[in-house]
């Protein structure tokens, strides 16, 4: 019996939860790709690309999150950090300054 898109995002969950993100990655993506417009898969996709260091798909999953909502104040902060983790802080300024005036002030 074929896994429902739910159940396979809660797989996806207990591997991150468990301490294994690129497994919880490589079962987030086929269901981000037939899924293009969840914010949930997207965000725990990016989270596993983050906390394993895939730092580039990280990047590019967050501009995804941000393009469906531009005041995602999380998605902002989200990749501002992936940006800085690429050493590419003038870029991240941006986006860690968007979270701030979404957020109430914290640039955190």
């Amino acid at each position: 019996m074929k896994e429902t898109t739910y159940e396979t995002f809660n797989r996806a969950k207990m591997y991150f939860d468990l301490g294994d993100p690129i497994e919880a990655a490589r079962v987030l993506e086929p269901i981000a790709e037939a899924e293009p417009g969840s914010r949930s898969i997207l965000e725990l996709l990016g989270r596993a690309y983050f906390h394993s260091a895939q730092l580039n798909k990280a990047e590019d999953t967050f501009r995804r999150i941000i393009e469906l909502d531009p005041c995602d104040s999380w998605a902002h902060i989200a990749l501002a950090r992936s940006l800085e983790r690429q050493s590419r802080d003038d870029e991240a300024a941006t986006y860690r300054r968007m979270h701030a005036a979404m957020s109430g002030g914290s640039l955190d």
